[in-house]
């Protein structure tokens, strides 16, 4: 029951990552046949991740990356990415999620002018998937390596050498960099953000499929396939599981009431609640509720 709890956490866009402070947060992510998918997401942190275990596919502002174990991966603060398990093998990644605030990008010196901001503004991009044969791979896998010790042991002093390994990361990036998007991808990109945005505000509201077309100018047939294409599911589809998951954070809030649950969230059939909760997660609300107040 834990596995599940934490990947439904996992999944939020606007999830917390670490503290105003110190804006850094390790997560331990697991992908499996009943959870094969951490949905299409972002949020204005950037993330290094290194693959344990199994193969996958990354989509980082809708280009696809086959990512196996022992490869790399620098995701860029507001990059839409989603990862997809693409065999029967179990995944396992290590993440760490980082604001560039916390290595200076809040302030006005040259480090920041000249490389963060243009980063965090996506005047450029560094490469987002680190394989074993790229120049650097040896290098940051140190440094990953080094990142996990200090970040577990938290000894006086670690968020220094946490900031410094960063910062280093970037550097052996910098070399590799490439012009921003392209203009069309960026545009598609912005589009299905504003899509993603408004589900998030209003999922617990009847969305028509016409409202979200609008939002990109398209014609809903149009609309519908654009969301398929970028997102590997349909928008009803996505819209429901957004919708389980918010029930399961109420559920994990201490809400008990099944009815109204279902209701806040959106699902205005509780029989349909049931079986969409149950397929998904492969228990009953209620056997759900009882798990939780072991």
């Amino acid at each position: 029951m834990n596995k599940l709890r934490s990947l439904a956490l996992e999944q939020k866009e606007n999830a917390k990552h670490g503290e105003a402070f110190f804006p850094v947060q390790k997560y331990i992510t697991k992908l499996n046949s009943d959870y094969p998918v951490v949905t299409t997401h972002w949020h204005e942190e950037a993330e290094f991740t290194l693959i344990t275990k199994g193969s996958c596919l990354y989509q980082i502002n809708l280009a696809d990356y086959e990512v196996n174990a022992g490869d790399l991966l620098l995701i860029p603060p507001l990059f839409l990415h989603s990862v997809l398990l693409d065999s029967q093998e179990e995944l396992m990644s290590e993440t760490y999620v980082f604001h560039l605030n916390f290595l200076g990008g809040n302030s006005t010196d040259v480090c920041t002018t000249r490389y963060l901001l243009p980063m965090m503004n996506q005047e450029f991009s560094m490469p987002c998937l680190i394989t074993p044969d790229h120049p650097v791979y040896d290098a940051l896998k140190t440094m990953f390596v080094q990142i996990t010790s200090y970040y577990n042991q938290a000894a006086f002093g670690y968020e220094l050498a946490l900031k410094s390994l960063f910062l280093q990361t970037v550097f052996l990036l910098l070399p590799y960099r490439t012009k921003t998007v392209a203009p069309d991808a960026k545009v598609s990109s912005e589009k299905l953000k504003a899509v993603l945005d408004y589900i998030e505000l209003h999922y617990p509201d009847s969305i028509s499929i016409s409202e979200l077309a609008r939002l990109c100018f398209f014609s809903d047939y149009h609309f519908m396939r654009f969301f398929k294409k970028h997102m590997g599911m349909t928008c009803v589809e996505y819209l429901n599981n957004l919708r389980l998951e918010k029930s399961v954070e109420l559920f994990e809030q201490g809400n008990s009431s099944i009815l109204e649950v279902s209701l806040s969230v959106g699902f205005h059939n509780l029989s349909y609640f049931h079986r969409a909760f149950k397929k998904k997660y492969h228990v009953t609300p209620l056997a759900f509720i009882r798990e939780l107040e072991r």
